[in-house]
């Protein structure tokens, strides 16, 4: 679940190994406090989300393009596999923290004041993010994408 959490933050498959691997590597060598963690998931996460952001924010991310294609994905068992790749495009384009913002909200199914906590911003900066987002993608998609989607994912 760790990978395809990265995956879906940065869409790119060996981006996100090298995400869970640098995961595990501070967690690793903060052992101690994963350990106290209560919710150990939920401490994995924030990590890694922190560790996406925070490489996106160095000036590496900007000056450096290792492809300038789609990335590689999985088969998919979606019904429709045009939707999945047009969602994926859309959400690829958002800036890294609404795209935090909706993996954490709808994809890892976090509330909005567990979102909050994993990125260390409040309640309603997740919810205006949330909005942000879901407006840029209903811009980006097609009008014939389906209806949860161009709605908000009924959140």
């Amino acid at each position: 679940m760790l990978r395809r959490l990265a995956h879906l933050l940065c869409h790119d498959w060996h981006r996100a190994d090298d995400l869970v691997q640098a995961t595990l590597v501070r967690l690793y060598l903060h052992w101690a406090r994963v350990a106290a963690a209560t919710d150990r998931d939920a401490y994995v996460r924030r990590v890694l989300v922190r560790v996406f952001l925070s490489e996106r924010r160095t000036g590496w991310a900007r000056r450096v393009v290792l492809v300038d294609v789609a990335p590689d994905s999985p088969t998919t068992t979606d019904a429709d596999p045009a939707a999945a790749v047009a969602v994926r495009t859309a959400l690829a384009g958002l800036p890294p923290r609404q795209r935090a913002v909706l993996v954490l909200r709808f994809y890892a199914d976090l509330s909005v004041d567990q979102t909050a906590e994993a990125l260390r911003c409040s309640s309603g900066t997740v919810k205006s993010q949330t909005a942000k987002a879901l407006a840029s993608l209903r811009r980006a998609l097609p009008d014939d994408e389906p209806a949860t989607i161009r709605r908000g994912a009924g959140r």
